[in-house]
């Protein structure tokens, strides 16, 4: 297991399953159709789950998956099965934090596409290249920027 906290997706999904706004670190889905087809066995295996208070767990192809619904939108973040689910979940809800706080607390799809430069900065700001950055756990732990 790395020293730092890997990750191989973030995934904001509509309540249909369809993308929103989505990032991959990893190479484990090479073409788009394989990511596709990932996003669509996430959703199908997480949308009768109630993760609407708590962020859930699930286990899917060998992949730790931490999520999170809201409104119409569904929030995913991906580590490989040694991975910690409390760094995940730490990553979750620093995006779900984040992008309450750039949507000005209307956190919905029609929001969301809107300002969907602003989430994908995020994105970036969260993870570099797979991994949790220290700053971004700063953020985390004091989200007052």
């Amino acid at each position: 297991m790395d020293t730092c906290p890997s990750i191989k997706n973030i995934l904001l999904l509509d309540s249909e399953g369809k993308r929103v706004a989505v990032k991959y670190y990893s190479n484990d889905w090479p073409t788009n159709s394989a990511k596709e087809a990932f996003e669509k066995a996430v959703f199908t295996k997480t949308q009768k789950t109630n993760a609407r208070t708590e962020a859930e767990i699930a286990m899917l192809e060998g992949n730790v998956i931490v999520y999170k619904f809201v409104q119409d939108l569904h929030f995913f973040v991906t580590g490989g099965e040694d991975e910690n689910e409390l760094i995940l979940a730490t990553v979750l809800q620093g995006f779900f934090d984040a992008v309450g706080l750039l949507l000005r607390g209307n956190v919905d799809k029609k929001e969301a596409l809107e300002n969907l430069d602003l989430i994908l900065l995020c994105l970036d700001e969260i993870v570099d290249g797979g991994y949790a950055t220290c700053y971004s756990f700063i953020l985390l732990i004091n989200f007052d920027c």
